[in-house]
């Protein structure tokens, strides 16, 4: 950005960690130059009243299957993976996993070609790749093709040891009924992001492959073995180990915002519960419905389903999340911002901006406003 400086006054500053007030901040040629009191930031320039909206780092979201009305498994590539990343700009990310389906061998290999592709090609917003299948459990396979779920064998463990060497980020979900814990051992010491999710196994099940190297959750209580009275299932496996973070999907339709307030209230740390969208193609569109694998998918008030009824993916971005979390579940917006921003950061290794003078690109932050309904680029 050129012209003059443009001084940011009235508002919040969340810098990835504190929501800060008091404070003002001057942008030099799109580069944050001073921050400090308002008094302190003085010189020549454009003055923005915030009217107390937050300016703060862009969303991470580790779970993003489409956008702009395109789906990465319909076109695991390049061009697609632009679309999704610049849809999803537009609603406050700045960092994204494109996330593959459970899918054929060919096309799990072609989602890998493509985000390292696009990583070598810095395309804005591609942090990495998540594999959410196919070796999973088909008896909790929510959306995904049982047909195409099955074991990882040796040649898919080899690709994806391969694929952890090029790519910045690499979260694959699994089930412990798919995948070994000597395979589970593998992919963590190479650097893979591990989670568990769409599967039916048991708490002991499930603290044996976190203890193998697993660190993640996908999608706390959907398409999991539940909390229950005799068997705590993966949730309570999640809840109770401190080495293991989840994601949430926050709309309170695939859970229930009393459920999620008992989940933070209960989760033991340092790992933590963070947003995903869990969102298809219709993100940042109109669109009324979409394809996936053949199968119709229809947006209904903002939800999205096959035509049996099941859940497929969200109808949601992380601004909503956010409202979602304050608002229904009453969390801290400081909270939530977190686990919009710096909480899947740091388990997936994708750096933040950092809050001091020529640390700052003016196109890594957003303004979010007060109410939490809306987002846009810092301008």
């Amino acid at each position: 950005m050129t012209g003059a400086a443009q001084i940011f006054r009235n508002g919040r500053v969340f810098d990835g960690a504190r929501l800060l007030d008091g404070l003002a901040l001057r942008f030099e040629a799109g580069r944050l130059t001073a921050m400090g009191p308002d008094a302190d930031v003085a010189g020549n320039g454009e003055f923005i009243d915030l009217g107390g909206d937050i300016i703060s780092p862009g969303y991470v979201d580790l779970q993003v299957n489409g956008g702009g009305g395109v789906m990465f498994n319909d076109d695991p590539s390049v061009e697609t993976l632009k679309e999704i990343a610049s849809a999803h700009r537009k609603l406050g990310v700045r960092a994204l996993l494109p996330t593959l389906i459970t899918d054929t061998r060919g096309k799990t290999r072609a989602a890998i070609a493509a985000a390292t592709d696009a990583i070598h090609a810095k395309v804005p917003g591609i942090a990495g790749l998540h594999l959410e299948g196919p070796h999973l459990s088909a008896a909790r396979k929510g959306a995904h093709d049982a047909a195409l779920i099955r074991p990882m064998e040796a040649e898919d463990l080899e690709a994806l040891l391969s694929a952890a060497k090029t790519l910045p980020v690499l979260k694959v979900t699994i089930a412990p009924e798919s995948v070994t814990e000597d395979q589970v051992q593998r992919l963590s010491a190479a650097g893979v992001l591990v989670s568990l999710g769409h599967t039916d196994s048991g708490y002991n099940t499930c603290r044996r492959y976190f203890a193998a190297g697993a660190r993640c959750a996908t999608h706390l209580f959907n398409a999991m073995s539940q909390l229950g009275n005799r068997e705590p299932g993966l949730v309570g496996a999640v809840l109770a180990d401190g080495h293991v973070s989840c994601g949430l999907i926050a709309d309170a339709v695939h859970v229930h915002p009393q459920s999620m307030r008992a989940a933070w209230a209960a989760k033991t740390g340092p790992g933590r519960i963070f947003l995903v969208s869990d969102a298809m193609a219709v993100a940042g569109t109109d669109d009324t419905g979409f394809e996936l694998g053949g199968r119709s998918i229809r947006r209904n008030d903002g939800i999205l389903t096959l035509s049996d009824g099941t859940l497929a993916g969200a109808d949601l971005d992380l601004t909503t999340a956010l409202r979602t979390m304050v608002e229904q579940v009453g969390i801290p917006v400081e909270a939530a911002l977190q686990a919009a921003t710096s909480v899947p950061a740091s388990l997936a290794g994708i750096p933040l901006p950092i809050f001091e003078p020529g640390n700052v690109a003016q196109s890594e932050i957003v303004r979010l406003s007060q109410d939490l309904k809306t987002v846009s680029d810092l301008a």
